[in-house]
């Protein structure tokens, strides 16, 4: 199987709600997203997807995110769904896995916060 990663970067700010912390403050980051995407086959030229047009993609979903307050966006405007980057990494994970020619799976999403940390989300069952 062949599989691609991207990175796009979005400057967001959130708060996480019911946290005990530094955290529960309003505050901003600017994330990083990385995609990755799978596949068996190649095209004609000799790729799994063009890394242009797979950028593009994510560049739709990061762009509803870039400069926003998270917690005002749909889904983490709902009653306890925080902006965290885990759920930031599934719902990436999801939003883009509606877009993929169907030929292609998600593999994963990984999030950071900073240099140092970051979540990742995939559907198959880590140990």
């Amino acid at each position: 199987m062949y599989r691609l990663t991207v990175i796009k970067r979005f400057a967001a700010a959130h708060r996480l709600v019911n946290y005990q912390g530094q955290c529960a403050r309003l505050h901003g980051h600017t994330w990083t997203v990385e995609v990755s995407v799978g596949g068996e086959k190649l095209d004609s030229c000799g790729m799994l997807i063009d890394f242009r047009a797979l950028k593009e993609l994510v560049g739709k979903i990061v762009g509803e995110l870039d400069h926003s307050y998270l917690n005002d966006l749909h889904p983490f405007n709902e009653l306890n769904f925080n902006p965290t980057a885990e759920n930031l990494a599934r719902h990436i994970f999801y939003k883009l896995k509606s877009l993929l020619p169907p030929d292609l799976t998600m593999s994963e999403v990984r999030v950071w916060e900073s240099p140092d940390v970051c979540a990742s989300y995939r559907e198959d069952v880590i140990p």
